[in-house]
């Protein structure tokens, strides 16, 4: 139990997500073991300085999309997943119901980078590249009311710089499928993802492969090293 978050002083604005008030992103910076972040649904990121004695929310520039009146809140956007880069501890990434964004100032202001080449903002998988800090891997999907992989097929975006542009390589189509936020993993070889309809793709280089098929809807991929 955690004083700092669950007595917070914005605590009385945060609403529960589809999935309830849930806190299921945390985001550690390797160059400060006293820093981290989390991601509560639907309050947003909040970031702790003190090894989580005290927290401040860390919102400024995400959209909360279904707050018509104020669109930009201090706490409320509906986060879906968090990530920090490897190798540049300042870096993180983040996924929320009104985009996708970036940060290079520990989260005090985010960059939305969905307008650059992304069909959608709305999604859930999220993935970084443990030896590339500009390297990421997203799976959009059409939006909260539809909430499948956009354009008919299964595909995984990536970026090569910080998400200034975006590429699509395409694993399966016509295919409708989705993706959850623990969806996504990856290792030194492959990125991974598990879809809601049982198929695991693996994306090596500029190749996807069915990795595995008919199984149960899958709620987390994991990736670890063999010893």
């Amino acid at each position: 139990m955690n004083e700092g978050v669950l007595k917070h002083a914005t605590r009385d604005k945060w609403s529960p997500g589809a999935a309830g008030l849930i806190t299921h992103s945390i985001a550690l910076d390797a160059d400060d073991p006293k820093r981290l972040w989390i991601g509560i649904s639907a309050a947003g990121v909040f970031r702790t300085e003190d090894a989580g004695a005290t927290w401040e929310p860390a919102n400024q520039g995400t959209e909360a999309c279904f707050f018509p009146e104020d669109t930009f809140p201090e706490v409320g956007p509906c986060h879906h997943k968090a990530g920090a880069a490897p190798g540049r501890g300042a870096r993180r990434r983040q996924e929320e119901q009104g985009g996708l964004y970036r940060s290079d100032d520990p989260g005090a202001s985010w960059e939305r980078l969905d307008e650059n080449g992304l069909p959608s903002g709305f999604g859930f998988g999220l993935a970084l590249d443990p030896s590339d800090p500009d390297r990421a891997f997203v799976i959009p999907e059409e939006g909260a009311e539809n909430r499948v992989t956009c354009d008919g097929r299964i595909g995984i975006y990536t970026t090569a710089d910080a998400g200034a542009s975006w590429s699509l390589i395409v694993a399966e189509e016509p295919a409708w499928a989705a993706v959850l936020r623990e969806g996504m993993s990856f290792d030194d070889e492959a990125v991974y993802a598990g879809t809601q309809s049982g198929h695991v793709y693996a994306l090596r280089g500029d190749e996807i492969v069915e990795a595995a098929a008919h199984l149960p809807p899958i709620l987390s991929v994991e990736a670890a090293a063999l010893q």
